[in-house]
């Protein structure tokens, strides 16, 4: 029998193929969001607009013509504090510039003024003058009751890379960082939320929304993220940008003593646990509590009286420790110190003063 063959032309084949290819896949229904999933997208919708991104600027002469130009120097993130215009961020964010442009969620654009600036703790605060569609301020939230393994998200502007949201859970508590000028920022929170250069000076928020920190500094030997950022604690933002704000300063609860980073080490060698008081302050909280400072004898050589070994219940072994500890109080709060002296202990209460 024979077999009918009909061949069809390539043209037509490939119009078939094609055909066969343009028709419509079926679309699979997406469903529900995880209810995580969902929250974290809530929080980033909630938080965004009270997030901006910080420019700043540096003014320089040109050696040659003279002409004076302002030369773009980095970007950074910030966050409305309130509803006066207030904007947090990095004091090294600003440091050394000579203007500073805050760009808001919705696009709009304004020259800052610098508020006031604390490098101990590397915070700063800006002003601008937002008339109209204010944007809300981020709600504070506590750092004193963070728990490691706690979920926590960073809002920034990584690279340039503007409101950009990361994930990760607090690493550990009470970390340390150098701030320089031989300064030291204590009870940093460390974090593997990614954080990168930009992130700066953006906020740190808890699984409700609520901040508990301000990213400030990463670890990694090539410059970006490596799982290990830090941020300033909350508690520590909500003592320090009220008086910046109110004085441009801040100045931490005092004793009115004198110490020496020096003599510290003298004493350790010498078996002597805390800090040596060399010197007490007329009218101070130190000499209201009759502390008695160091003496020097004939020979030249630091005679210790009184040595402070607590500042309520933080022992102090150092003049850092010191100054951290009492950072911890506010100005007029009553504290007990555990002083030595001679082999004897005594505690003695004291109303710290405001540093000067």
């Amino acid at each position: 029998m024979a077999v009918a063959v009909v061949w069809q032309s390539v043209p037509l084949i490939q119009s078939q193929l094609l055909s066969r290819q343009a028709e419509p896949r079926i679309v699979v229904a997406r469903g529900n969001l995880a209810e995580d999933e969902v929250a974290t997208i809530e929080l980033f919708r909630t938080a965004r607009d009270s997030v901006v991104f910080i420019s700043t600027a540096e003014r320089v002469i040109d050696p040659w013509t003279r002409n004076v130009y302002d030369q773009p120097r980095g970007t950074g993130s910030g966050f409305v504090w309130d509803e006066l215009g207030h904007v947090v961020t990095n004091a090294h964010v600003v440091e050394g510039a000579s203007r500073a442009t805050v760009r808001l969620a919705d696009g709009r654009s304004f020259s800052a003024s610098l508020v006031g600036a604390d490098p101990s703790h590397d915070l700063a605060v800006l002003r601008i003058g937002v008339a109209a569609s204010r944007p809300d301020p981020l709600p504070i939230g506590t750092s004193g009751d963070l728990e490691v393994g706690q979920t926590v998200f960073a809002i920034g502007n990584p690279f340039g890379l503007d409101w950009t949201l990361t994930r990760g859970i607090v690493s550990a508590l009470d970390r340390e960082l150098p701030a320089g000028r031989g300064m030291v920022i204590t009870g940093l929170i460390q974090t593997d939320a990614a954080i990168n250069p930009g992130n700066s000076g953006g906020p740190l928020l808890d699984s409700a929304g609520l901040l508990v920190g301000v990213n400030t500094a990463i670890f990694s030997p090539s410059g970006t993220n490596a799982g290990i950022g830090f941020a300033v604690p909350v508690d520590t933002v909500n003592r320090v940008v009220p008086q910046l704000i109110a004085s441009g300063r801040y100045a931490p609860p005092t004793l009115g003593v004198r110490t020496d980073p020096r003599v510290d080490a003298l004493a350790a060698r010498s078996n002597i646990e805390g800090v040596v008081v060399l010197g007490v302050e007329r009218g101070s909280a130190a000499d209201r509590a009759g502390i008695v400072p160091a003496e020097i004898s004939r020979d030249g050589q630091i005679v210790p009286r009184d040595v402070i070994r607590s500042v309520g219940n933080i022992e102090v072994a150092s003049t850092q420790d010191l100054v951290a500890a009492l950072d911890g109080f506010e100005v007029g709060e009553e504290v007990t110190l555990r002083l030595w002296r001679g082999g004897d202990e005594r505690e003695v209460e004291v109303t710290l003063d405001a540093g000067r």
